[in-house]
């Protein structure tokens, strides 16, 4: 007999009884021939990040302990399409099937199979599309810097020195050069120092 485990969820200021799912989803499983191994339930707002037993539920998914997970409605188990389409990948990887007994889903059959390609298709467009704005935001953050930093320029002291031999002054020798004044006078006077 396969085995299977329930998740179930309503929210804190929900009415709704949790058996209102529960019965349902055990009939189910009776008549797909399931034998139900865990029930996993959350009464807590559906927009927390953190649940108690559906972080239970995909710890025991990552230690291989679930062939297949049995929910009643995609929005009873996932806070966002993000979530969901991460924790059914999760579950591909983990070879774990899941079912969605409102939707109809279920990632076993070719149905599901072929709905979840074009979720993961999705998603991966949806992360392509985050990576070229991240590389147009850079490339634009990197123009940006150009104008607001002047390039990196070598300071040739010899240069300075020789200059300064011939009279020129500090601005003249950094208009010449094209630096800053300030450098000019430090490079000069560090390379005088050295001498001593």
């Amino acid at each position: 007999m396969k085995k299977i485990w329930i998740y179930a969820r309503t929210s804190t200021k929900d009415k709704q009884d949790l058996e209102t799912q529960l019965l349902p989803l055990r009939e189910y499983s009776k008549a797909r021939g399931f034998e139900i191994y865990k029930e996993y339930t959350d009464k807590i707002s559906g927009a927390k990040e953190n649940r108690d037993s559906l972080d239970l539920l995909l710890d025991d998914a990552k230690k291989r302990k679930i062939d297949w997970v049995l929910v009643f409605r995609f929005d009873r188990f996932s806070r966002s399409t993000k979530q969901l389409i991460n924790t059914l990948e999760l579950f591909d990887n983990l070879w774990i099937d899941f079912i969605s007994y409102s939707e109809n889903i279920d990632t076993s059959s070719p149905a599901g199979k072929v709905l979840f390609t074009m979720i993961s298709a999705f998603s991966e467009f949806e992360r392509s599309i985050i990576q070229e704005r991240v590389k147009a935001w850079l490339e634009k953050a990197r123009k940006k810097w150009k104008k607001l930093w002047r390039p990196w320029v070598s300071t040739d002291v010899k240069k300075i020195v020789e200059l300064k031999e011939k009279w020129l002054s500090f601005r003249e020798i950094a208009k010449k050069l094209k630096l800053k004044k300030s450098n000019v006078y430090n490079k000069y006077k560090e390379h005088k120092t050295n001498l001593v």
